[in-house]
């Protein structure tokens, strides 16, 4: 494992993970997460390729940047690390990871050998959810950490509220939802200021996987199946037998098995 700086222009440094030796894949990690998110997938893809991980802005800078300012500089720092990385990549999203890919694949395509987008939460006919967002954010500027992640995990998500009031009955996992809390808005927030529609995504001529897990909740295959639709360059949807949304950390087998497919087969990967 290699420690690397990366550094967009008027940013602070990026501290990058490198491990394994080979053709690029660059990780963006999801939302309530950090490099570590992905760390199981990354050690499955060591013997054929050179990974890099790092911790987005949202969940590394005090204080959070927020709105449009958070995707703008979410967008400066993979472009920042692909420009560390030195030829074109492979770059695998995930949630809103692959909402920042997206964006980042529009500004400079030809960095990107191909992505990986695991269920993004697009807003493809309609916001977010604007209300859910500013009751959430009501919340953090509070102090109720664990209201906002319930606001987020139930309206924006769709997890169950028996679910979410059994996380808050177990201390490790309400401690781990209540730190990301104000980062997991501020990401919200970044996403419902991209406004609603695909369009724009109609001229990213750049290889595209659509990866999604078969037990997700239905919005995001939804999400995923309008995405497919509007793309010029998609290889291929695939739905994980037996995974929702967080097959890092529940199937990383099945995962960088998708991803090491894909990345193989990418002529334009060096």
């Amino acid at each position: 494992m290699t420690w690397l700086e990366a550094s967009a222009p008027g940013g602070p440094a990026i501290p990058v993970v490198r491990q394994g030796q080979g053709r690029p894949i660059v990780i963006v990690h999801g939302g309530s997460g950090d490099l570590t998110s992905w760390a199981a997938v990354a050690a499955r893809l060591l013997d054929q390729f050179s990974v890099y991980r790092y911790t987005r802005p949202t969940y590394r800078l005090r204080p959070t940047p927020r709105g449009a300012e958070a995707m703008a500089a979410e967008t400066a720092e993979l472009l920042a690390v692909l420009e560390l990385v030195g030829a074109p990549a492979v770059v695998v999203g995930h949630s809103s990871g692959a909402i920042v890919t997206l964006e980042a694949a529009l500004a400079a395509p030809d960095r990107f050998a191909g992505v990986v987008l695991y269920e993004p939460p697009l807003a493809v006919t309609q916001p977010l959810g604007p209300e859910a967002i500013r009751r959430a954010r009501a919340a953090i500027d509070a102090g109720k950490p664990h209201r906002a992640m319930a606001i987020h995990l139930t309206e924006l998500v769709g997890v169950s509220r028996v679910l979410v009031i059994l996380f808050g009955l177990l201390p490790p996992a309400r401690s781990r939802l209540d730190s990301f809390a104000a980062a997991q808005i501020s990401d919200d927030e970044a996403i419902e200021s991209l406004g609603v529609g695909l369009d724009r995504y109609a001229k990213l001529a750049v290889p595209a996987l659509l990866l999604g897990g078969a037990k997700s909740q239905s919005h995001f295959r939804d999400r995923l199946t309008a995405l497919a639709s509007v793309l010029p360059a998609v290889d291929s949807v695939v739905y994980m037998p037996g995974q929702t949304h967080g097959a890092n950390l529940r199937g990383p087998d099945q995962v960088a098995r998708v991803v090491a497919d894909f990345a193989g087969s990418q002529p334009n990967v060096q």
